[in-house]
C-alpha cells in the first residue's frame, strides 16, 4: 500500500479522534462547572462525527477499524458527555434517581451504537434498503438536543450556567428543568427503538431535490450564525420529531392500502 493511500486511511480517523477529544473535554468542563462550554464541545464533537464518515466515503477509505473506532468515540462524546452534563445541571439534585437516569442514558447510547455496528456488518444487499435511514435515534442527535437545551439558557438574561446561577434559572424556567429528566428517558427509549430517522448519507447534490436540501442547509447555517442557540435547538428538535412524522405517514399508508384491499375483496 502506497504512503498516499495510508495517509488517506488515517484522515477519517483524525476526524474521529477530534470527536473523542471534544467529547472528553466536554466531560472535564462539566466537572469543572463550565456547562456552556461543555455543551459547545458536544456540538463540536457532532461536527467532527459528521465529517469522518463523509471523508471516508469521499476517499473510499471505509474500514472495520474506522467503524469500531467511531462507535467507541461516539459513546464518550454522545453517551457519557451529555449524561455528565445533565447530571451536573439537573440530575444531581435527584439523588439516586438522577444517577439512574444518567446511567440509563449511557446504556441506551451503548446499545444503540452496538445495534448500528451489527446492522452495518450485514450483507450489502440486505442492508441497502435501509441505507438512507437509521433504525432508532442516532446518538449524536440525542446528545445534540441535550447540548442545545443547555445552550438555550445562555440567552436568558445573558446568564452563564454554573452552580451559582442554576437555582436562579430553575426559578425562572422550572418547566424545562422538571421536564429534562423525562426528556432524557424519552431520548434513551428512542435510541433503542426502531423509529426511522433520516441518514442523509447519499445525497447527490446535482439532483433537484438535493439542491433544495442544499438551499435549506445554507439558510440553517445563516440562522445558526445569527441565532446560534435557538437555531441549533430547533434543528435537533425537528429531527427528533421527524421520526414520529415518518411513523404517522407509514401508518396512514398502511391503513389506506388495507382499506383498498378490503374494498376490492368486498366487490
Amino acid at each position: 500500500m502506497s504512503s498516499l493511500k495510508k495517509g488517506l486511511y488515517v484522515l477519517p480517523s483524525m476526524f474521529t479522534a477530534g470527536n473523542l477529544a471534544a467529547g472528553f473535554i466536554s466531560v472535564l468542563l462539566s466537572i469543572g462547572d463550565k456547562l456552556n462550554a461543555a455543551a459547545w464541545f458536544i456540538i463540536l464533537a457532532i461536527l467532527f462525527d459528521m465529517s469522518d464518515g463523509r471523508v471516508a466515503r469521499l476517499t473510499k477509505t471505509m474500514s472495520k477499524f474506522g467503524m469500531e473506532f467511531d462507535s467507541l468515540c461516539d459513546l464518550v462524546s454522545f453517551g457519557v458527555a451529555p449524561a455528565v452534563l445533565m447530571y451536573q445541571l439537573v440530575l444531581n439534585s435527584m439523588g439516586n434517581v438522577g444517577i439512574a437516569i444518567a446511567v440509563i442514558f449511557v446504556i441506551a447510547s451503548a446499545t444503540r451504537l452496538a445495534k448500528f455496528n451489527v446492522k452495518a456488518m450485514e450483507p450489502a444487499d440486505k442492508n441497502k434498503s435501509h441505507s438512507d435511514t437509521f433504525s432508532g435515534l442516532p446518538t449524536p442527535a440525542s446528545a445534540g438536543l441535550i447540548a442545545s437545551f443547555v445552550l438555550s439558557y445562555e440567552i436568558v438574561d445573558g446568564t452563564v450556567l454554573n452552580f451559582k446561577t442554576i437555582p436562579l434559572l430553575m426559578k425562572k424556567m422550572p418547566f424545562f428543568f422538571n421536564a429534562m429528566p423525562v426528556i432524557m428517558l424519552l431520548l434513551a427509549f428512542l435510541m433503542v427503538s426502531t423509529v426511522p430517522y433520516g441518514a442523509f448519507k447519499h445525497i447527490k447534490w446535482t439532483r433537484p431535490k438535493s439542491i433544495q436540501v442544499f438551499f435549506l442547509a445554507v439558510v440553517f447555517v445563516a440562522l445558526i450564525c445569527t441565532y446560534p442557540q435557538n437555531t441549533i435547538f430547533i434543528i435537533f428538535l425537528l429531527y427528533i420529531l421527524s421520526g414520529f412524522v415518518v411513523l404517522l405517514v407509514r401508518g396512514y399508508k398502511i391503513r389506506k392500502a388495507m382499506a383498498k384491499i378490503k374494498k376490492e375483496n368486498e366487490k
